[in-house]
């Protein structure tokens, strides 16, 4: 079959492969590819690749204009997609039998090399775009406007890079060669790689060779959730999201190898590079696609050596050792040459790194009191792990390390190289894990549909350990459930069916009613051991332990508890639970379903305060465990302790009534949900006490702490409205505020649950955190006591603003909406249009960073001139321009009510500024307008203090960073005061 044929007999399946990760990366790799091999001009490329249009618009267009090209381009086409689609995306797709002959004659002016050599320069910048830029600042090839439009926080890197080269491109012949110019001479003196093996001895090269045979056998299969069958980790490996914060607080998404590189450094002189995320988010998983990669030379080619540790086995080893006893006896032993293979990594530390996988998980919290330098000398285990990530002990040594965020304390802060963020799946990215545990098309579309049909399930799914769940017990999620799923607590009771379902000796795995009641002796006993191990912040158990809890081989068949080979020996078998949030589970079913415990125990385990005691305090749930048992000196980990205190929510709502019936008498269980509703409520007056008194002119605000938010999610899994009211009855304040508190989808429900029974309207601030367009629609329930809502920084589209303003509209508190930094485009702009022709009691709409142009503003500017309430108008570092100044200023013409205006970083010019001029002169509220990083020239400049001269009421203007010399802005701000240079 021609390419011509293969891309029209594939065009859907090439659009949803290159669409599939929601990302704009493939189709920007195949356009670089495309624009060197001359398949594509330049006009072919910016009629493609097209901003304000879905990323969809934009392949079917690059589909077009490749068909209509013809065989040869078809060919070339092809060719590129099976360049840059990995490996598991191309299967089931042709490619043809081969590609035309690619042109090699070198081009003749720099534009046209930045073309040919485009896919090669876009990796060659992205460790170099600070410095690019400046180059092109400092020659005057570029503004800075041009600078911070390439700098977005919104552009990944590489799409960084690639507006940088447009740009570029756009200032002509110049700018090319002083780019050029740049990147030859920052390139360093690169050996060829043959030389550089040739220096490495051959026993190094042999070592290398086994190490990287030993990790890739270790990540060939998905591990976190195993025991339950085996999956390819190419097979069923789905990509989160990424993110890092900046020393400003912007965010930038990141791909999988950005991890180890250069982006987002803050200490240069720090080694340790701290990836955090929430339990179940993916962490260990990530990992693993990071040294599997590794392994088959795919990614950190860099790398000469990877080590992997996992702090969990490092628990496990109670030997003191030196550095290179932990890294031959824990991660590959070297056959020959030991001492040989060990000095190549003290000379070269720049070609090694480290990772350590569940920092969190390591019982002893991490200090920087006791300093140790020597690699030869024997310590204790976690001395050597500790002045490992200061970079006391192998300076100069990357190391990754994941954790959850609430285990990493300051003291570890200070050593880190930078910190990245791992938020779970997008949307996307839920549908695409789905496809693949599912081969079967038409069950993944039910199970995909089924989740789209249920928000709440949706919410929890972006967690990936949530989005296993469901998918594993897809049967029973769609078999006719008498409630389908909303809590965790639900998820995770699922997940028991599901298991216990799998070992009946029912005809056809079915399961009576009285299905836990048949297995609660099993649940008991691993439900002790569960307890136990968070007690002592212990995580793999060996058979001793389970047999001194009476659990039998037909009990550990059940899978919840999964062999550790890499820990067990032939006389001693090591066991974990598939993932630590299940150990939370069965520890919470053990102390709800437990007769014989102390009355305190609840109690205890809704104390956050526990983990300051020492070891010779009380046990934690001491009362909890049988007396006989040794006790140990470990203290219980918060946040598992936390997420525990949910279960046992969850498993003492009346939803669970029925289910747990004949496990435990009515009366024990009532007691208990008392202690709990006792233990909430108390945590919710330590809150509310510390509420400071407003500052005289302020609003009374309550900044809320991560605590807060579990008290909130425990109260959710209750599901009893009664509680959530009785909770919000004392809460008095006008603004709450829950930055950066890791609030995503499954918060958001939680909060929108608790928060509707609020008395009086709030401000509601949820900025820098990852509520994204699923966790918005989850907030939908609360938006009628939200007269403030404050978005700034979550990931939000389109899609998510369309659901909150046709809900909104319908709210008469609604007032204020900040929506900085999100991924708004103008599509967003007609629906807000709306909003302002319907709601004339509207104050603040503020969409700065976000993607909307001339077209936006215009739609924007349609709303405004039927609206006469609006106060502030915020559209920071958009792309309006000229022309969607225009329409703004006269659709603000008529405004009785506008008094801050922000157009900062819109490209506009003089022509904008003539229209803002006339809307000065006419205005009689507005007093602030802010034009800071625009293109307005002297005249434009001049046109607005003409204005100014017509109006007293304006008290500032900014004009920082236009096109003006210092002796210009010196002059003007003579002749008016109110300008702001």
């Amino acid at each position: 079959m021609s390419a011509h044929q293969l891309i029209i007999t594939q065009r859907a399946e090439l659009l949803a492969v290159i669409c599939g990760g929601g990302t704009a990366e493939p189709l920007d790799c195949v356009l670089d590819l495309l624009l060197a091999w001359e398949v594509l001009v330049w006009e072919d490329y910016l009629s493609i690749r097209l901003a304000e249009k879905p990323l969809c618009s934009n392949v079917r267009q690059l589909l077009d204009v490749v068909y209509d090209k013809g065989e040869d381009a078809c060919s070339l086409f092809l060719a590129a997609i099976s360049q840059v689609l990995p490996e598991e995306q191309k299967a089931g797709l042709c490619f043809g039998k081969g590609c035309a002959e690619v042109g090699k004659n070198r081009p003749d002016t720099a534009t046209l090399t930045l073309l040919a050599d485009r896919p090669v320069l876009v990796t060659k910048l992205r460790d170099n775009i600070d410095g690019a830029l400046n180059v092109l600042l400092t020659t005057g090839c570029f503004t800075i406007k041009d600078c911070d439009g390439v700098q977005l926080p919104v552009y990944t890197p590489s799409q960084q890079v690639r507006r940088l080269l447009d740009q570029v491109k756009f200032k002509g012949e110049t700018a090319a060669k002083t780019l050029l110019q740049y990147l030859e001479q920052t390139e360093p003196t690169r050996p060829n790689p043959e030389d550089k093996k040739n220096q490495i001895s051959a026993d190094c090269l042999l070592y290398q060779k086994k190490l990287r045979s030993s990790v890739a056998a270790q990540s060939l299969f998905l591990s976190t959730y195993g025991g339950t069958g085996s999956f390819s980790l190419d097979d069923i490996y789905t990509d989160g999201l990424l993110e890092l914060m900046d020393g400003s607080g912007e965010t930038t998404t990141l791909g999988l190898e950005d991890v180890v590189g250069p982006i987002g450094t803050l200490n240069e002189d720090a080694d340790t590079i701290l990836l955090t995320g929430e339990a179940g988010s993916g962490k260990s998983t990530l990992l693993q696609r990071l040294h599997l990669l590794w392994a088959r030379e795919a990614l950190l080619t860099n790398t000469f050596l990877l080590f992997p540790f996992s702090c969990r086995k490092l628990n496990a080893e109670h030997r003191e050792l030196s550095l290179k006893e932990l890294l031959f006896l824990h991660c590959c032993w070297s056959d020959r040459s030991q001492d040989e293979v060990f000095q190549f990594i003290l000379d070269h530390p720049h070609m090694i790194l480290f990772t350590f996988d569940g920092l969190d998980e390591f019982k002893q919290g991490f200090t920087d009191e006791e300093r140790h330098c020597c690699p030869t000398k024997q310590v204790p285990i976690p001395v050597l792990l500790f002045n490992l990530l200061q970079g006391t002990l192998m300076k100069g040594i990357l190391k990754v390390v994941t954790s959850r965020p609430q285990a990493v304390g300051p003291s570890l802060k200070r050593y880190l190289r930078k910190e990245v963020h791992l938020k779970g799946f997008s949307p996307r990215g839920i549908s695409c894990f789905v496809k693949k545990h599912h081969i079967d098309p038409a069950m993944a579309r039910r199970v995909i549909d089924s989740l789209q049909g249920n928000t709440v399930l949706l919410g929890l799914c972006h967690m990936p350990v949530f989005c296993w769940i469901v998918t594993k017990c897809h049967q029973e999620l769609l078999g006719g459930q008498d409630s389908i799923p909303q809590t965790i607590t639900d998820v995770y009771l699922l997940v028991l069916q599901h298991f216990f379902q799998r070992k009946s000796s029912q005809p056809q795995g079915v399961l009576g009613k009285a299905w836990l009641e048949e297995h609660l002796d099993t649940v008991l006993k691993l439900g002790q051991l569960a307890l136990e191990g968070l007690e002592a912040s212990c995580y793999v158990f060996s058979g001793y332990e389970l047999q001194r809890n009476g659990l039998t081989d037909q009990d550990v068949s059940m899978g919840f508890l999964i062999y550790c080979n890499d820990l067990s020996v032939t006389d001693c078998k090591h066991y974990e639970f598939l993932h630590i949030t299940l150990q939370c589970f069965f520890a919470a079913m053990f102390v709800v379903l437990n007769r014989n415990n102390n009355r305190s125990v609840i109690s205890r385990l809704f104390q956050p305060q526990y983990r300051q005691m020492s070891g010779r305090s009380q046990r934690c749930l001491g009362h909890c465990i049988d007396p006989l048992v040794e006790v140990k000196s470990h203290v219980a980990e918060t946040p598992n302790l936390q997420i525990t205190a949910q279960f046992v929510s969850g498993l003492l709502s009346q939803r669970h009534h029925n289910l747990l019936l004949d496990c435990c008498p009515t009366a024990v269980r009532e007691r208990k949900a008392k202690q709990v509703v006792k233990s909430l409520s108390k945590g919710m007056q330590r809150h509310f006490k510390s509420i400071p008194r407003p500052v005289e002119g302020e609003k009374k605000s309550m900044h809320a702490m991560p605590s807060f938010v579990w008290l909130i999610k425990c109260i959710y899994e209750m599901q009893d409205n009664s509680i959530a009211q009785d909770a919000m009855a004392k809460l008095d304040v006008e603004h709450l505020k829950l930055t950066y508190c890791n609030i995503g989808p499954v918060e958001c429900t939680a909060l929108a649950y608790v928060l509707k029974y609020l008395r009086n309207p709030v401000g509601l601030q949820l900025d820098n955190n990852s509520v994204g367009d699923v966790g918005v629609e989850q907030l939908l329930p609360c938006l009628h006591i939200c007269h403030s809502l404050y978005l700034r920084n979550n990931n939000i589209s389109d899609e998510g603003i369309q659901k909150l303003l046709e809900k909104g509209m319908k709210c008469e508190s609604f007032q204020k909406i900040a929506l900085f930094n999100n991924k708004l485009t103008d599509a967003c702009t007609q629906h807000f249009a709306s909003l302002l022709k319907t709601k004339q009691n509207f104050l603040s709409l503020r969409l700065g960073n976000n993607n909307i142009t001339s077209l936006g503003a215009e739609q924007l500017a349609e709303g405004l001139s039927y609206n006469q309430s609006l106060q502030y108008l915020g559209l920071w570092g958009n792309k309006i321009g000229d022309r969607g100044a225009e329409a703004l200023a006269t659709a603000l013409k008529n405004s009785t009510a506008l008094i801050w205006l922000s157009l900062v970083d819109n490209g506009v010019g003089s022509a904008g500024a003539y229209a803002l001029a006339e809307l000065i002169s006419q205005s009689k509220t507005l007093e602030v307008l802010w034009l800071n990083k625009n293109c307005i020239s002297r005249a434009g400049v001049e046109s607005l203090i003409e204005g100014l001269k017509m109006n007293s009421s304006v008290k500032e203007v900014w004009l920082r960073g236009n096109n003006l010399s210092p002796e210009e802005e010196e002059e003007l701000s003579k002749q008016e005061s109110r300008l702001t240079f």
